[in-house]
């Protein structure tokens, strides 16, 4: 079956570090892109990164840009989200999710884009 697993969320101060990872089974995970997204509580799920297939290009939205980075590493089937500088208002449930196509790639950003979708896990950023 298809399966995505995040995982590494867990509490951190201010101005620290976090590396989320995103395990796939059950799909070729080379062929799809990977997204990262979160969700606050009483706020809508909010896209952050995408990381296509093929030569793996990366694209991040504003409120991430600069701090986050998505990497893949084929040979285990995960993509990890290096979470730098982090602060109060990251506090939010962090999902991954797999996409087959973006058609246009300001869609990366849009939760319809992606088929499938982990469980995600808690980041709480402490002040």
């Amino acid at each position: 079956e298809v399966q995505l697993q995040a995982s590494g969320g867990g509490v951190v101060q201010a101005g620290g570090s976090l590396r989320l990872s995103c395990e796939a089974s059950g799909f070729d995970f080379d062929d799809y892109a990977i997204g990262w997204f979160r969700q606050a509580p009483g706020k809508e799920r909010e896209g952050l990164s995408c990381i296509s297939k093929g030569p793996g290009s990366t694209y991040y939205t504003q409120p991430v840009k600069g701090r986050f980075i998505t990497s893949r590493d084929s040979a285990k089937n995960t993509v990890y989200l290096q979470m730098n500088s982090l602060k109060s208002e990251d506090t939010a449930v962090y999902y991954c999710a797999a996409a087959a196509a973006v058609n246009y790639m300001s869609n990366y950003r849009y939760t319809e884009t992606y088929a499938y979708w982990g469980q995600g896990t808690q980041v709480t950023v402490s002040s």
